[in-house]
């Protein structure tokens, strides 16, 4: 297993790190239009995303040319409930990009096993163009909590989510309690999330801290999945001043 330099850059504001990394993700989502004619975008949906996002929906790309997925959501929620992440991308992301971008979702109202395998067909086996990701508390990546399994032969899993990351949902303000928050996932898995030309992983906050710095300061582990983000040659960090421990 080949480990790389992760590409750690700290930012003095909110604003930055969401012109650096749209700036980022823009030049790769262009130069694939370029070679190719098409782009492959995965997108991660939590407040650590919108500076990215919403820099992203300004850029200069042919949005109709881009298909996007996602890399998590949960199961059994209302299909208009605003906590489902397919649900917050659209609101965030989709309804101020220009043109018409293709947005394949997630189907959290189908049967889990189902709805994870059909999710692995949409999205076949070509690479992504760009990975945006986060950093969980626990440093998951996607719903991967800890220990991550980094060889996992499935494109998508149905996952039992731990309290750590329901928690996580609560603090962030998206449910009112810890029972409200759905126990059952569906994510793409780490090797999917990897095969990516670029993977762009943003995270803000103070209680993103103590991730960060387990996730820089060891090397790959299953305890840390954000460590995975090292067994990629083009992964970048960028963290806001307070998630850097600043």
């Amino acid at each position: 297993m080949s480990t790389h330099p992760l590409d750690v850059t700290v930012h003095p504001s909110l604003e930055d790190l969401g012109e650096v990394t749209a700036a980022r993700a823009a030049a790769a989502i262009n130069a694939a239009i370029a070679d190719h004619g098409s782009a492959r975008v995965m997108l991660a949906a939590a407040p650590s995303q919108t500076p990215t996002l919403t820099a992203l929906a300004r850029a200069d790309v042919d949005f109709d040319r881009v298909t996007f997925f996602h890399m998590d959501d949960y199961l059994g929620l209302a299909p208009d409930a605003p906590q489902g992440f397919g649900n917050w991308l659209v609101s965030h992301f989709f309804d101020l990009a220009p043109g018409t971008p293709t947005f394949h979702r997630l189907d959290p109202g189908a049967p889990g096993e189902q709805a994870a395998s059909d999710y692995a067909a949409l999205m076949g086996e070509e690479p992504f163009d760009v990975t945006l990701c986060g950093l969980g508390v626990n440093a998951h990546l996607a719903f991967n909590d800890p220990p991550a399994d980094f060889a996992e032969p499935r494109a998508v899993r149905v996952v039992d989510l731990t309290v750590a990351s329901r928690q996580q949902q609560v603090d962030e303000g998206h449910f009112p309690s810890l029972d409200a928050v759905p126990e059952h996932a569906l994510t793409v898995t780490i090797p999917r999330l990897l095969n990516a030309s670029v993977v762009i992983c943003s995270v803000l906050g103070a209680a993103k801290k103590d991730a960060v710095a387990a996730t820089i300061a060891s090397d790959p582990t299953p305890d840390i999945p954000g460590t995975a983000l090292k067994l990629h040659p083009a992964a970048e960090l960028h963290v806001d001043r307070e998630a850097a421990g600043a």
